[in-house]
């Protein structure tokens, strides 16, 4: 395996081997293998490291402990000229992930558009990354999934959606494109996960204790305890977070066939399995729109120009110093890290060392 002389960055190939070689203890297959370490480290190049490397070791425990098929192989239930339904198969959900958004591509280029539903997936990693596969073939792209049930909905106790996250990627000529990619809920769970490994508070309005009260305590949610949806209240909006993550939950479990609400199968495994589910395992949901479907390709892009742009140069507020347009602080981190190599978090690191010693693998740190 390769080493790096300073423990503390590595660069993404070194990321990227480390997960492969993983992946490969458990039966993975190498190419599902580094289909699934590309998403990873793409996450901390991005500085998401909450669907980065931290997901390893949740991947890794499902494949040992048969919660996740290890040689799945997605196959198609339903289709028509411009949609598909899929079954992942149990799989890696970037694995699965990654097949479908390139369905919905092949469908786009033949139909204009291009729509594919999941069921029996899994966590598939930051959903940016399958909406910006649009963007090499001048295509639009949407990608969105349910997720653990972990959120509670405007005036709810407990946790029973997920923080169903959001992406849509959109070519922009000779600027940069506009990649939108969020979770409808306060906050995305692994980050919340993140303070709980590193012992550190939450500030309030982001999570809730089991009775629906405020709390500060990110290990909340493992007792019960709940995050809050976009919006955090009533007062500041929470309703329309929530109806955003139900249109989510819909389009990605009930369209597809797959889990909604609080039947998604959880990727942790501090969350208790349900029997009798209704669905087959987590839902995605990916669209493709080719942009001369809809008016010639040189208008759109040149509009987009003028967007971009207009938007670039509004007048910060004060204090700020510049307008960012969606996209921008992700593109900026991976300029980077891409320069100074990945810091990983050090409980990320200490897990993997687990998981390494377990697997009988040399650990890079």
């Amino acid at each position: 395996m390769v080493k790096t002389t300073d423990t503390n960055m590595m660069k993404a190939s070194e990321l990227k081997k480390l997960v492969v070689d993983l992946l490969g203890t458990c039966n993975v297959p190498g190419d599902d293998a580094e289909t699934t370490a590309q998403v990873l480290v793409a996450a901390e190049m991005r500085d998401i490291p909450s669907h980065g490397m931290l997901r390893l070791t949740d991947y890794i425990r499902m494949l040992l402990n048969g919660r996740m098929n290890a040689k799945a192989v997605p196959s198609v239930l339903h289709e028509s000229p411009s949609t598909l339904t899929i079954d992942g198969d149990n799989g890696l959900g970037p694995v699965v992930a990654d097949y479908a958004m390139k369905r919905a591509i092949t469908k786009a280029r033949t139909a204009g558009t291009g729509w594919v539903a999941v069921q029996n997936s899994n966590h598939f990693g930051i959903a940016g990354y399958y909406a910006m596969q649009a963007l090499p073939h001048q295509m639009i792209g949407l990608c969105m999934c349910n997720a653990n049930p972990l959120v509670a909905p405007t005036f709810a106790a407990g946790g029973v959606m997920g923080t169903n996250p959001l992406a849509i990627a959109i070519p922009a000529g000779k600027e940069p494109p506009l990649v939108a990619d969020f979770a409808t809920a306060a906050i995305a769970r692994g980050k919340v996960d993140l303070l709980c490994k590193q012992g550190l508070p939450i500030e309030e309005g982001f999570v809730q204790d089991a009775d629906g009260s405020p709390a500060t305590d990110p290990c909340v949610l493992r007792h019960g305890g709940a995050i809050l949806p976009l919006g955090s209240t009533r007062k500041y909006g929470s309703h329309k977070g929530y109806c955003l993550a139900s249109a989510i939950d819909i389009l990605s479990g009930l369209l597809s066939g797959a889990n909604f609400g609080p039947y998604v199968p959880p990727s942790v495994d501090w969350l208790p399995l349900k029997d009798h589910l209704p669905g087959k395992g987590t839902g995605h949901f990916f669209g493709a729109m080719r942009i001369d479907a809809f008016r010639p390709e040189k208008e759109f892009l040149a509009a987009m120009e003028q967007w971009v742009s207009t938007f670039r140069n509004t007048k910060p507020a004060a204090g700020q110093e510049k307008v960012y347009i969606p996209g921008d602080p992700e593109r900026e981190a991976e300029k980077r890290n891409r320069q100074t190599g990945i810091r990983l978090q050090e409980t990320v690191k200490d897990q993997i060392k687990v998981v390494c010693k377990e697997l009988n693998l040399d650990c890079p740190f």
